[in-house]
């Protein structure tokens, strides 16, 4: 965290950052699609997709424990 930054504007500014690096790096994945510069199977691109998708879903649910705390069921 920069002096003087609180931490909200460092969440903004480091999740802007890394957001913009993954949606890049998303795209110049994209760009292996290409048949005629690259081989690759049906199998290869689930593996890709899936470890992907894997790690989205654990990433989102450690915010989603965050904002979560706190409803809890009381019967």
């Amino acid at each position: 965290m920069k002096s003087g930054e609180t931490k909200r504007s460092t969440f903004k500014r480091l999740a802007t950052k890394r957001g913009n690096r993954i949606v890049k790096s998303i795209n110049l994945l994209g760009n292996l699609s290409n048949k005629h510069n690259y081989s690759y199977t049906e199998s290869d691109v689930k593996s890709i997709y899936d470890a992907i998708e894997e790690e989205v879903r654990l990433s989102k649910s450690r915010f989603l424990v965050g904002l979560n705390k706190g409803r809890r069921i009381k019967l």
